[in-house]
């Protein structure tokens, strides 16, 4: 059974107080589950460029110039191309293919047209492919501001902002398997000491909307295909030898080890504070080696106590709350992961 909670911890920042902070890294399920029967898929630009004159802007030296143009086609097929290889890191899908060719041959930039039901499944035929993902639009705002400064160097700055609508489909459906809405942006900024060498280290503004269509088809992968997400979590620690002994192996990263003191300590303690803590503690080992049910029954015990004596608002139940919703989310997260696995 494949689980969703393989945990890598990545590094240990120790707080002046008795919590120390673990960040780790989890695998997770697509946003999207696919049928268990697709194992090619096909992602293609099915969005219109926009005009070079629109949705661009350059300011030289505080003067706006009127002869802005930025070509985005080759932009959508960058959305696409980052898309379909970050999928394709993942290996998750036996074939990710890019489409050669647009599908749109209208000049609507601005429409958010869907594939129908027969072009969906013509380009399957065509490629051999059991799904599309398809960039259906994508609009990009670029802004590029060049400053000079008194000590004799100049400066400049381009945004992008993008923003689109993706789609999964498959061959024989009327509608869309789903639709993902994306918006994001990206900066450049570089100094130089007149504008010819500005112009070597900045993008042209094509490139900054290639490199941008890139980067927003790569953040829109994780609706497709497994992904890893960093996290944080924490565990108390205390004076004593137990406690210091539990310390040192989690700090090492030797959980069972920790556990065990720490089951020590809420088997012998008759203080509800110290087996509140040391109950979370225990969660925390038991999340690192991928035993979620028991992670869950632990951080509720923990909970529990803490709600009874520091009530609904007190930091410590607010914490223990946190990482209760995050165990019962990673639960039903390692099901679908499990699913879109075919186990």
């Amino acid at each position: 059974m494949r689980s969703a909670f393989y945990l890598l911890a990545i590094g240990l920042l120790t707080s002046c107080s008795s919590v120390n902070y673990v960040a780790i890294e989890t695998y997770n399920p697509a946003e999207i589950t696919f049928p268990e029967n697709v194992g090619k898929v096909l992602v293609v630009n099915n969005a219109v460029p926009q005009p070079d004159d629109v949705g661009c802007q350059l300011s030289l030296f505080g003067t706006k110039q009127d002869t802005c143009h930025v070509k985005t086609d080759s932009a959508l097929f960058a959305t696409c191309r980052g898309l379909g290889k970050a999928m394709v890191d993942v290996s998750f899908f036996n074939d990710v293919l890019l489409y050669h060719d647009a599908t749109r041959k209208d000049d609507v930039y601005y429409e958010d047209k869907k594939l129908t039901a027969e072009e969906v499944t013509a380009l399957c035929d065509e490629t051999g492919t059991d799904a599309v993902i398809s960039v259906d639009r994508m609009l990009f705002e670029i802004q590029k501001d060049v400053v000079a400064f008194a000590e004799g160097y100049v400066a400049g700055d381009i945004s992008v902002k993008m923003s689109g609508v993706i789609r999964g489909y498959l061959p024989g459906r009327p509608n869309p398997l789903a639709t993902v809405y994306m918006t994001d942006s990206l900066f450049f900024s570089e100094s130089a000491y007149n504008q010819m060498l500005l112009d070597h280290v900045l993008p042209s503004m094509d490139d900054a909307a290639r490199a941008s269509g890139e980067y927003i088809g790569m953040r829109a992968s994780p609706n497709f295909v497994p992904h890893w997400t960093r996290e944080t979590r924490w565990f108390y620690s205390g004076m004593g030898a137990h406690w210091k002994e539990a310390t040192a192996y989690a700090r090492s990263e030797k959980w069972e080890k920790a556990a065990e003191r720490w089951q020590h300590l809420y088997e012998t303690s008759n203080s509800w504070k110290t087996q509140a803590k040391v109950a979370s503690n225990i969660a925390l080992g038991y999340e690192m080696n991928s035993e979620l049910k028991e992670a869950y029954d632990w951080a509720k015990k923990s909970y529990d106590l803490f709600k009874k004596n520091e009530g609904d608002q007190g930091k410590n139940t607010r914490l223990l709350y946190l990482y209760v919703e995050a165990l019962a989310n990673r639960i039903r997260s390692d099901k679908k992961l499990n699913m879109q696995f075919g186990e």
